[in-house]
């Protein structure tokens, strides 16, 4: 084992400092402020749930999950993502007292990583949940308020990608008739390892049905042309992932942002119907994603349907820029005999919106580099500056 040095922080795990905090809960507010406007309410869950119940539910692999037992011996896990503890909270008690029902969040996740990779083993994220709402329009709703958010977030160029985790699966499933070569080609089509799935063909003697949708899926035709040329593949799954396409297409605000792939798959198992990933412009990784997931609000006794996005803060704040409020910053030098007079001049201001910083001047070491910090300074010392 190797000794923990003082400064060390654990695998994965990343200060906040205090500029970086600030553009975050700028971009935080702004978001609340947004979803709010369309009816959703703000909840928090806790950070520790059982693992018998959140933990064995994740979408996670259980490496990924941080594990500790309680003094009863129970085994926890520190929430791996926010959709199923608002599942479980909705199903036990608000459904009851309201559905169809609108949820959402800012609450930080947890995930354990196995090596340093630069990637964090705790964010943000931001999100909502629309439960109790069979319907394509709410999975539009969803859709649309996530464009309108990064749109507020005033991030350009990005595009959501939208697919069907019942549809592909039926795809799979229908022209696909070994489960052993339908899980190969499953796990390609996560990857979008699509040399992987040339490599299948050429192996498998009954790949051509797929691989004749696959062509077609990835020249662009349509949803709807897909089901026409293929009919086996008509069923209800295939006439609600049409219903919503149509939908969205009646959508201005979603006019050239939304692009619809047939193939996607997400690696979020509970996703039963719709789903889908916001990019943004030049990035390799998804700021968020989202779907809906009925099957899941079930495992909690609810019968409803289920579904929602969530957004990483710290992938947004790469992507938007740094943004803070236009707040002015104000340096006023005291010493004991001007200290009442300083005061009062704070309070003053203060009730004007500024940020006042009241120092006293002889504990300062490097004035210059220290007044960089403000907008504005004033000396009420009377000495020199």
């Amino acid at each position: 084992m190797t000794t923990i040095q003082k400064f060390e922080k654990p695998l994965g795990m990343r200060d906040t400092l205090p500029r970086q905090f600030t553009h975050q809960q700028h971009i935080r507010s702004k978001a609340m402020q947004y979803v709010e406007q369309y009816g959703y309410d703000f909840i928090q869950t806790p950070s520790l749930e059982y693992f018998e119940t959140i933990g064995k539910l994740s979408s996670l692999d259980e490496s990924s999950l941080f594990k500790l037992v309680d003094n009863q011996g129970e085994m926890l896990v520190l929430r791996p993502d926010l959709t199923a503890p608002i599942a479980r909270v909705a199903a036990s008690k608000l459904l009851k007292e309201k559905n169809p029902l609108r949820l959402a969040y800012s609450s930080t996740v947890f995930r354990a990583q196995q090596q340093e990779g630069g990637r964090p083993a705790e964010f943000e994220q931001f999100g909502l949940e629309l439960l109790g709402d069979t319907s394509e329009m709410a999975d539009a709703e969803v859709i649309s308020i996530a464009s309108g958010l990064l749109r507020k977030l005033e991030l350009s160029g990005f595009r959501i990608t939208i697919g069907h985790s019942a549809f592909i699966d039926h795809v799979i499933q229908t022209l696909i008739s070994d489960e052993v070569e339908q899980s190969r080609v499953r796990t390609a089509l996560l990857e979008r390892n699509f040399v992987g799935i040339d490599a299948w063909a050429k192996e498998s003697p009954k790949a051509d049905k797929f691989m004749s949708f696959f062509t077609k899926a990835i020249q662009g035709n349509k949803v709807q042309d897909l089901i026409t040329a293929f009919p086996e593949l008509d069923n209800d799954v295939s006439e609600r992932f049409v219903a919503l396409i149509l939908t969205l297409e009646q959508m201005e605000e979603l006019q050239g942002i939304v692009q619809i792939d047939p193939l996607l798959v997400s690696h979020i198992h509970y996703y039963s119907g719709m789903v889908f990933e916001v990019y943004g412009e030049g990035t390799g990784f998804p700021l968020g994603s989202g779907g809906r997931y009925d099957g899941l609000i079930k495992e909690f006794g609810a019968d409803v349907g289920a579904t929602g996005f969530s957004l990483r803060l710290d992938r947004l704040l790469e992507v938007v820029g740094l943004q803070e409020p236009s707040i002015t910053s104000h340096l006023l030098y005291t010493d004991k005999a001007s200290y009442l007079k300083a005061l009062q001049m704070a309070t003053d201001f203060r009730s004007e919106g500024q940020r006042v910083t009241l120092q006293m001047k002889s504990t300062v070491n490097v004035h210059q580099e220290f007044e960089e910090n403000f907008d504005y300074v004033t000396d009420l010392t009377g000495g020199e500056r």
